[in-house]
């Protein structure tokens, strides 16, 4: 039982880690050009949006070749 729970907090921490890399990453952008000046509260909801997206699928994608490696490496022991 104490697997599955620190399974779950590297799960959570890998993806907070990771949605927040791609929301400063976001930050570099210059996104606010595209859209109108006035509408700033709702350029920032879709940026925290994309982020939480392109975070989500980045650390599930290294969570699970972390996890194809550990199977690997287990099938030759």
């Amino acid at each position: 039982m104490q697997t599955f729970g620190i399974d779950a907090i590297i799960r959570l921490i890998s993806h907070f880690a990771f949605i927040y890399l791609a929301f400063w990453s976001l930050g570099a952008l210059r996104i606010e050009a595209f859209f109108k000046s006035l509408h700033t509260a709702q350029i920032r909801m879709i940026i925290v949006l994309f982020s939480i997206v392109i975070g989500y699928i980045a650390s599930s994608f290294f969570l699970e070749i972390i996890t194809l490696s550990k199977n690997i490496f287990l099938t030759f022991l």
